[in-house]
């Protein structure tokens, strides 16, 4: 599988991605090994297997992965001065860094290629937004609105450490790919600027639907 998230991503990101599960010895920290001590074979996988996707990512970076335990509401511990983001699903596992110099914020999500479960979109989106579907040309379109609120809130919230409602950002996805979020409460102060718009980029390539939102750093 073509690097998904390299071809959505700035030429200033890093990546890595696998589409199975690393061997089983794939070296996890006492503490992240702790943290699964009663999980099940598969979250065990997708949770190594998406680490060893951080690992390789930074080291593009020049920096060695650190333990990874999730922090407060799932989100991983990147090194000082760089921003990152992981995912998977059960096609694809990823990982994507960059230096904060260059990025101030950094999400990425991965879904399965499926239309969402009854009810679900009606749960997700805003009347605006289910209204844009239709002019979404790939099927499960509902699902890349989904796969799209995922990394704006993945940018979003190692910035305000709150959380942001599937209500509180509106999506409207480009038929060439492009995607914008307007967010409808008050955004991050970044370089002294208030930011209320993010942008990206979606595809939807062997069965899984990924989404890349970034947010770039003031100006040096």
């Amino acid at each position: 599988m073509v690097d998904m998230f390299d071809l959505l991503l700035p030429s200033t990101v890093r990546t890595a991605q696998f589409t199975g599960n690393v061997p089983e010895d794939e070296v996890l920290f006492p503490d992240e090994i702790a943290h699964l001590v009663r999980a099940v074979p598969k979250r065990r996988a997708e949770f190594t297997t998406v680490r060893h996707c951080a690992r390789l990512a930074l080291a593009q970076v020049g920096h060695e992965r650190p333990s990874m335990v999730p922090a407060e509401r799932g989100a991983p511990r990147w090194p000082p001065g760089i921003v990152g983001s992981m995912t998977h699903c059960d096609r694809l596992r990823a990982a994507a860094v960059a230096r904060a110099e260059d990025l101030a914020g950094l999400g990425i999500d991965a879904e399965i290629d499926a239309a969402l479960p009854d009810g679900v979109v009606d749960t997700i989106a805003l009347p605006g937004e289910i209204r844009g579907l239709s002019r979404v040309p790939t099927e499960n379109a509902d699902r890349v609105l989904f796969s799209a609120k995922e990394s704006v809130y993945k940018v979003w919230y190692p910035l305000m450490r709150t959380w942001l409602d599937f209500d509180e950002a509106e999506i409207v996805l480009e038929s060439d790919g492009g995607l914008h979020a307007r967010l409808l409460v008050e955004g991050p102060v970044v370089g002294g600027r208030r930011v209320q718009t993010l942008h990206g980029r979606w595809s939807v390539r062997d069965g899984v639907v990924g989404t890349a939102v970034w947010l770039p750093a003031p100006p040096r």
